[in-house]
């Protein structure tokens, strides 16, 4: 049997989202950086869920650091220097591993995303048949205040990702997610900033986990939300990511899968 669902199916679980993610030895990850306007409702909001929650100081000079201050109980890893959100996460993998933990929900910190879809990504967990899985939100970007650059964004990288790994999805860009990391923890990234998000999806896949959309809601208000995303250097940054991760999957990954496809077809054929 599948060693999650034995889990779930020999420890009964209380309907309350705190012990389904201590059942599931989930953790709550929240790389922060300047958004000392929304970070406090986005915590107190997860608070009300779970406790176990790491977030990441990326370096922020705004009152981020005073903020946290009034939250003892949670683990907080501060940057000296703001390093980008890859870095920040691969920081907070690499905590929530060290504390044995075997998935990581993320969540941003603009309060664009909605902690109560926290139990979107629990519940599609326990439903899984592996546990090598990782959980893409997948928002609506027909809503009226998804603006034009994102919604253009997502469909460019939804392609790419599609030619790198074969799988097509609705969204690939947002960040609420849940990663599995017994899978991270051996591989080595080399992107620190937003193309992070996207290099280590294709990698996952190419590993053989299953990456897949959940619906999660989001919430776009300009009056508040700070992002950090640079249009020019970030999205040339995501360009020259992709052209790298292209030219790896014609040279290496496509013929890779061919001859393991025709090494199991031929070792079906022997039996």
């Amino acid at each position: 049997m599948n060693p999650l669902k034995k889990l779930l199916v020999s420890t009964p679980i209380v309907p309350t989202l705190q012990n389904t993610m201590q059942q599931l030895n989930c953790c709550v990850l929240v790389p922060t950086y300047n958004n000392g306007g929304t970070l406090k409702r986005v915590l107190d909001s997860i608070l009300e869920r779970t406790n176990s929650i790491i977030v990441i100081n990326d370096g922020a000079t705004d009152n981020t650091s005073k903020i946290l201050q009034d939250y003892p109980t949670i683990e907080q890893i501060h940057l000296p220097e703001n390093k980008g959100k890859g870095n920040a996460l691969q920081v907070g993998f690499k905590a929530a591993i060290s504390h044995g933990y075997d998935y990581a929900i993320t969540i941003d910190s603009d309060g664009q995303h909605f902690p109560e879809d926290l139990s979107v990504f629990l519940d599609e967990l326990q439903k899984e048949d592996t546990p090598n899985v990782l959980y893409i939100g997948s928002r609506n970007m027909e809503q009226e205040d998804v603006p034009g650059k994102s919604s253009f964004g997502n469909k460019f990288s939804n392609f790419w990702f599609w030619f790198e790994t074969g799988t097509k999805l609705q969204d690939t860009q947002c960040g609420y997610r849940l990663y599995p990391l017994n899978q991270l923890k051996d591989l080595k990234f080399y992107t620190p900033k937003f193309e992070f998000e996207i290099e280590v999806i294709v990698r996952l896949a190419w590993e053989g986990t299953l990456v897949k959309n959940v619906p999660v809601r989001i919430l776009y208000d300009e009056t508040e939300r700070v992002s950090h995303f640079r249009t020019v250097p970030d999205f040339t940054r995501i360009s020259i990511l992709n052209t790298w991760l292209v030219i790896i999957t014609i040279f290496y990954i496509k013929p890779r899968n061919f001859i393991r496809k025709i090494k199991k077809k031929d070792l079906k054929n022997s039996c």
